[in-house]
């Protein structure tokens, strides 16, 4: 197992697809630029309502964490108003267009393969410590707080607002614990191979 701590104010700005905003991309599985990866974790500020870039052939999971919120048209069909840490889930090859609720947004994007990978992405309130095991290959715990611990067997790291922890392992139960004084909220994603 290999613990890759990932800190928000290092990770490269890079511009989207369609070249309408920016995104500060946290780690991605490789491919060649934006194509061919296995999945993607990325951070993105959203100034002004529009368009999405297409990832054909992907899934998407968003949430916001930042500002109040937005509406997706995905295909026409519009989502309920997607609020902070309310996740959710779409076609990457879908045409999307946002609609902002009040002013700019930023928010956290897993785009994966699905057929590579299955995955789960849950966001949990962490007072105290919570603990749980999981066999996904790859985790990524994203923290929203400040001072919060995550513990993967025998390694540990403090994440602050926006950090994250990347863990890739070759199988086998992993035992993990998050820890933080004043109930940050943290993202869970466990991704596991098809």
């Amino acid at each position: 197992m290999s613990a890759q701590v990932l800190r928000c104010k290092q990770y490269p700005r890079m511009r989207w697809k369609n070249g309408a905003g920016t995104t500060l991309e946290i780690a991605c599985d490789g491919g060649k630029g934006l194509e061919g990866f296995g999945w993607r974790f990325s951070i993105a500020d959203v100034g002004a309502s529009g368009g999405f870039s297409a990832f054909t052939g992907y899934q998407r999971i968003i949430t916001v964490l930042e500002g109040a919120g937005m509406v997706l048209a995905v295909d026409g069909k519009h989502s309920r108003p997607l609020r902070p840490l309310d996740p959710f889930a779409f076609s990457g090859g879908a045409t999307v267009d946002c609609t902002l609720l009040d002013g700019p947004i930023r928010d956290f994007n897993l785009i994966y393969d699905p057929a590579r990978f299955l995955a789960r992405l849950q966001w949990l309130s962490v007072r105290d410590t919570v603990g749980f095991y999981t066999s996904a290959a790859v985790v990524l715990v994203l923290s929203l707080g400040e001072a919060v611990t995550v513990q993967a067997d025998a390694e540990s790291a403090v994440l602050n607002t926006q950090d994250c922890v990347l863990i890739k392992s070759t199988g086998g139960l992993k035992a993990l614990s998050l820890a933080s004084s004043d109930a940050a909220p943290c993202c869970l994603v466990e991704l596991t191979p098809v």
